[in-house]
């Protein structure tokens, strides 16, 4: 792995946001944006009415001013939206994280400005917990960047970039580095960048203020050869990261050390059936806000994996329900707890469950909303 400092060019943008419908949440209702992974109209972020009760899906607003929105992610304030916006995605342009103000529960996204994310295939983009800096992963050209958030929420030049260096044991899939999130820790002293192509977790040091990066003393724990980790998730008790390893279909427990900032692996457990002998790949996991469940899916197998957290984090399987959708993508969970999104991309719609909340066992609330390539959820809480 090498590290180095940049200053890329400053990209400017005007455009005009398109909007559907003028109508705002009801005030018990959380506000959703789904971004749609694609160009033009036929994408857009997407910002729906959640109906706790009936677990409906009601459109509400479109932004169509960004081009496939791959991930997207909002401020700690809930004030800005985030967003990959490229207009050719994995091209050999770099790609560009766009900064938006969210107007009240309306929906309605105004573009601030869009920076590069000095990478092609920009896959997940991320805000770490004082809303000061916004981290990005870029699978294509396997790196990682770190971009400073101003007063007004626009986004200044990136201050950091590395770029990973390696590959691992799978000639088709890791033959070079393949950066594919970042998230912060719960402290907000370290990022981990989780890159499929090197079997790693990556670690840095995170400086918010100055919105920059520097590897760790612990630079790498690795997962098991030919996992392919993709994305991250911490524990809420701030003392586990969970990743999901999306080549062996699988997720790896690590404790945390807050003081260093080391991770230490204690286990992993699968995520298909014994008896399942098709193809299949992991994408997204997410914990209850309460800590007691953790689910990820399988694209292929087409279901969601449910686990019970122990007192010490590892899990144990409670079941493997159908995602009711082709290529489950993105998972949300609501504030309480009590509803899980899911993006099923290729499928084309979103289906909402019901979990339980002694037993974490899903249950379909009502049939999927229909809407283009799901790609990521991200919930504005009631």
């Amino acid at each position: 792995m090498t590290f180095h400092l940049i200053r890329p060019m400053f990209f400017a943008a005007v455009s005009v946001m398109l909007i559907s419908s003028t109508e705002t949440t009801h005030a018990s209702n959380p506000l959703v944006f789904i971004s749609a992974f694609a160009s033009g109209d036929a994408g857009a972020i997407h910002a729906y009415e959640l109906d706790v009760e009936t677990g409906g899906l009601k459109l509400i607003r479109r932004t169509t001013d960004v081009e496939n929105p791959f991930f997207i992610a909002l401020s700690p304030d809930q004030k800005y939206l985030y967003s990959i916006h490229a207009e050719a995605f994995g091209g050999a342009e770099h790609e560009q994280v766009a900064a938006y103000e969210i107007q009240g529960r309306t929906g309605e996204l105004a573009l601030l400005n869009r920076q590069s994310a000095l990478g092609s295939a920009s896959c997940y983009v991320t805000v770490d917990a004082t809303g000061k800096t916004v981290l990005v992963a870029n699978y294509a050209t396997g790196s990682v960047a770190a971009l400073p958030v101003q007063e007004d929420g626009t986004l200044g030049e990136a201050a950091s970039f590395i770029q990973h260096v390696g590959s691992s044991v799978d000639p088709a899939r890791q033959k070079g580095p393949f950066a594919h999130s970042i998230v912060a820790s719960p402290d907000n002293r370290f990022a981990y960048a989780a890159d499929l192509g090197l079997d790693q977790i990556l670690g840095y040091r995170l400086d918010a203020k100055s919105a920059t990066l520097s590897p760790n003393r612990q630079p790498f724990v690795r997962t098991p050869p030919g996992a392919g980790p993709r994305h991250l998730t911490f524990h809420p008790n701030g003392k586990h990261l969970y990743a999901i390893n999306e080549l062996k279909n699988s997720i790896t427990l690590f404790d945390y050390v807050t003081d260093t900032g080391m991770l230490i692996e204690r286990q992993t457990i699968p995520t298909l059936p014994a008896d399942f002998d098709g193809t299949s790949h992991c994408a997204d996991l997410k914990i209850t806000p309460d800590g007691q469940f953790l689910y990820g899916t399988n694209r292929g197998h087409d279901s969601i994996a449910a686990y019970r957290i122990a007192s010490d984090g590892q899990l144990a399987l409670i079941g493997i329900e159908p995602s009711l959708g082709k290529g489950p993508q993105n998972l949300a969970i609501t504030g309480d707890g009590k509803l899980l999104l899911c993006a099923n991309m290729p499928g084309n719609n979103v289906a909402v469950f019901r979990i339980d909340s002694q037993s974490g066992e899903l249950t379909s609330v009502g049939p999927p909303t229909t809407m283009p390539m799901p790609s990521c959820i991200m919930l504005l809480p009631e």
